[in-house]
């Protein structure tokens, strides 16, 4: 624990009577309990190890965050014990058939309790906190019908860091968090609208859509859920504003505190609103024509990716017959000796919507005489062997003979050909010879 942490009360573990798992939070399962010595019924989150959740919960106090009550810190058997929220998950009652009940002053409420809970975290904390996964699973409702935050394990105090690590759930994610880029506290902005988004449709956002997919989509295509052209312009107008690409541009809480505010006193709104609720099969298909045409281009995107790895492998299987080809190759020069030649080859490849044949050879020979002696053979005779290869014309009538002992020649020999199929294929050939002395004679005409 840190200084910025309070006191909290550590609870035994046998003072805690299990009773059965009421849901999973981030790392960790949480059980409604009976915490036996206070007669109270409660929370527990099991978790591996006491984190960060219970610094960041113990200095917390607000009507819309989840009560704090102690920590069970014997080993294995750690744990955070919270108040019991009977009501369920936010999320659990928008699926619920209860939910299409919901009116107006529903919606409002329970937007303003998200909102002060939110407020109360990055603005009236002792420690400025960002939550990072908000989202209606982690919003529980209480007997008395009110909203309260939970599940503060991918949270963090906003002094500690500002870059944060790949987190929360994709849907509810802003595009920075999906990027694990610096954040600020308007990535729980983004949360919010989709929320806010979840009491208006009661849909699942990006509903049948793996995470990856949904990153994909938020990150590279800045797709959003799709707002009913029926919903209030209020609040789409909302909704829009907290999803804004650039953290900057998004309004922090108090700003939208002020917003539905506003939009309680417009008088018109309700029976807006209360239509759109009660009518949602008018505009459920434009939510479903939606998400249609992101799996189309879901798998357009899966189609070129096909693509892309087929002809990979075609171009891996020219590489591989180049470089067998290469490996297989036998020196130019055998059937000149007495010699040693080492070779070493170079394969290649690449795209090309031409067709081209070169070829390239350069010879560098140097001499040296030891004792004068001339030897019996000429240097274009020894050229002579060479240009059967390379179509050299090295029989030059009268040119003078060749009268060192030993010699050195490093040749090199480049070709180069470009194919129809568009792939030039090529391959450099480099050559280091070494020949043994050769008999010269004094004879001019070999």
């Amino acid at each position: 624990m840190t200084s910025l942490s309070a006191s909290f009360v550590q609870i035994q573990f046998n003072d805690i009577h299990f009773y059965e798992s009421c849901g999973g939070g981030s790392f960790g399962s949480v059980y409604r309990a009976r915490w036996i010595s206070q007669d109270k019924e409660v929370a527990v989150k099991k978790l591996l190890k006491i984190d960060a959740e219970a610094e960041i919960l113990s200095v917390l106090s607000h009507k819309n965050i989840i009560q704090f009550y102690g920590a069970i810190l014997e080993a294995p058997n750690y744990g955070i014990v919270t108040e019991y929220a009977s009501g369920g998950s936010l999320y659990e009652y928008l699926s619920s058939a209860d939910s299409e009940e919901m009116d107006m002053g529903q919606v409002m409420t329970w937007a303003v309790d998200i909102a002060k809970g939110m407020h109360y975290l990055h603005a009236e904390a002792p420690v400025k906190v960002i939550h990072r996964d908000l989202k209606s699973r982690n919003v529980v409702l209480t007997a008395d019908n009110v909203l309260k935050i939970c599940d503060f394990g991918a949270s963090k105090f906003l002094s500690h860091t500002t870059h944060m690590s790949l987190v929360g759930t994709f849907p509810w994610m802003a595009p920075e968090v999906i990027q694990s880029l610096p954040v600020s506290e308007t990535c729980d902005t983004y949360s919010y609208g989709v929320v806010l988004w979840e009491m208006l449709t009661r849909e699942v956002p990006f509903k049948g859509f793996e995470g990856l997919q949904v990153a994909w989509l938020v990150v590279e295509k800045n797709e959003r859920p799709t707002i009913p052209s029926s919903c209030p312009a209020s609040f789409a107008e909302l909704m829009r504003s907290c999803w804004v690409a650039e953290p900057k541009e998004r309004p922090v809480f108090k700003q939208i505190l002020a917003t539905l505010e506003s939009m309680c006193n417009d008088s018109k709104l309700p029976d807006q609103c209360n239509s759109f609720l009660h009518n949602k099969a008018e505009w459920r298909c434009e939510i479903d024509a939606t998400l249609e045409r992101l799996k189309k281009l879901e798998r357009e995107l899966t189609c070129k990716e096909q693509e892309l790895e087929e002809r990979e492998r075609r171009l891996r299987e020219w590489e591989n017959r180049l470089m067998k080809r290469s490996r297989s190759c036998t020196p130019f020069f055998s059937h000149v000796s007495p010699m040693a030649a080492t070779l070493s080859a170079e394969s290649f490849y690449e795209s090309r919507s031409e067709e081209s044949n070169s070829s390239e050879v350069s010879c560098h020979i140097s001499s040296s005489c030891s004792n004068g002696d001339l030897g019996g053979a000429s240097l274009q005779a020894l050229m002579r062997g060479f240009g059967g290869v390379f179509d050299l014309d090295v029989g030059v009538p009268g040119s003078s003979p060749m009268r060192q002992s030993g010699m050195q020649v490093n040749m090199q020999a480049k070709r180069n050909s470009s194919k129809s199929s568009c792939v030039r294929e090529g391959r450099k050939l480099n050559m280091a010879i070494a020949m043994d002395a050769f008999g010269w004679s004094d004879d001019d005409s070999d």
